[in-house]
Parts: structure tokens; sequence; C-alpha cells
């Protein structure tokens, strides 16, 4: 206890020593906190072991595991960032169109996969209600289909439709209306124009070249695409 308690004032002297530079032996004082709170608490588990088994092979056995158990939780906590993003990755893999968060040499992006049916399809919000997006190079702006419309606050009574667009079911008519907010996965707008088809002339939303062209980088690869703020 004396050792533990003498080891908890050396940490925090040097934290506070180190304050300004928020560094501390190479590493941010966050983490060097962390790594000797993980440290005595090996120590204090190490010792209630030693203490509690009286044959040396028992001993040994729960010591080797105890140490596999927190160097499991040392390495977590050093790679967090790294084990977050596969996490996001797999969970993107698994559930085609959920954005997820990454971060590269070039900094973070969001990262959607392609769908089983071969379409790269977002799942984003929209004033702040669930729509799943079609990304939709060749659409000049967000088109809402008349349900995600519904859906998300707007009426027949406020949508006048004047314009004509290209669907995939050929020509329709639409109406013109301003969206609060566009939010895919951490890239939000505000304020953009959109489309809303008339009832039954568009199966699914587009997500449009007016958001698409707000985004500093927009890649397309075989079975992704990366979405850079």
């Amino acid at each position: 206890m004396i050792v533990i308690l003498a080891l908890l004032g050396a940490t925090l002297a040097v934290l506070i020593f180190n304050h300004e530079t928020g560094m501390s032996f190479g590493l941010p004082n966050k983490e060097f906190a962390s790594l000797v709170y993980l440290g005595l608490l090996a120590a204090v588990i190490g010792a209630g072991i030693v203490g509690a088994h009286r044959t040396i092979g028992e001993m040994v056995k729960n010591l080797l595991i105890w140490t596999v158990i927190i160097l499991g939780f040392v390495t977590g906590f050093l790679y967090q960032d790294q084990a977050k993003e596969m996490v996001m990755r797999v969970a993107g893999g698994l559930a085609p169109g959920r954005p997820a968060m990454i971060s590269d040499d070039i900094g973070p992006a969001v990262s959607i996969r392609k769908s089983i049916n071969g379409h790269f399809e977002a799942r984003g919000l929209v004033n702040g209600e669930p729509v799943d997006f079609l990304i939709d190079t060749g659409a000049t702006s967000i088109a809402l289909s008349h349900d995600d419309a519904m859906r998300i606050g707007f009426s027949d009574a406020d949508l006048s439709y004047t314009l004509v667009i290209s669907t995939a079911n050929g020509r329709a008519n639409a109406a013109q209306v301003r969206l609060d907010s566009v939010d895919v996965g951490s890239i939000g707008r505000t304020g953009l124009r959109a489309l809303v088809a008339e009832p039954g002339q568009l199966d699914q939303s587009l997500l449009g070249m007016n958001f698409i062209s707000s985004l500093t980088a927009f890649e397309m690869r075989r079975d992704e695409v990366i979405l850079r703020d």
C-alpha cells in the first residue's frame, strides 16, 4: 500500500509538472495517467493472487491469465481509434448503406459500402428523420420520394408540383422545397434545396449533386464510397 501511494504521488507530481506541455515521457498526459493506473491495478491484482494461492503452479497459472487480460486492456486502450474504425467498417459491411466514420492519412471521412443490389445507398437524416438515399451523381439535387417527404413533416398542402423532372420511370412532376438539415454520418448541411416527386413517381429518395458538390472530396471505389467534409 505504501508503494502504491508513493507511485500515485509521483504520478500526480509528474502530471502537475507537465501540465503546460501536455506530455509526460513522450505520451499525452491522459494516456500516461491511464497507463500508470493500469499498472497499479495489475500490481494490486498480482499481490492479491500471490497472497491468495499457496501452490506455485496455481499461482503462475493465474498470473499468466491476468497478464493476458491486462495486456488486452492496455492494447485496446493504445489502439482504441484503430479498433473503433475496424468495428465501424465491419458494421458498414454487415449493414450496407450505414455510414461508417473512418480516418486515414488524409483525415476523417465517411465510408459507405455498396449494397447487395450493386447500388450505393446511404442512410441519412433529413430534418432529423431517417431517410434511405440512393447516391445518384446524375441527379442535380436531392430528390425525395413522396412517402419520405410526408414522413419528415411536409404535407400535400405545402407542395406545388410545377417542375418537370426525369426519373427512372420517365418524366414526372415535382415540387421544390428547402430542407432544414441533411446529415450523412458526421457530415451535415443546412438549407439545401430539394425536389419532392409526385406520389408513386419515385421509389427511393436520391442524394444528388447539390449535397455531393458541397463536399471537399467524393471518391467512388469498387465497393465503397468515401465522403469528406
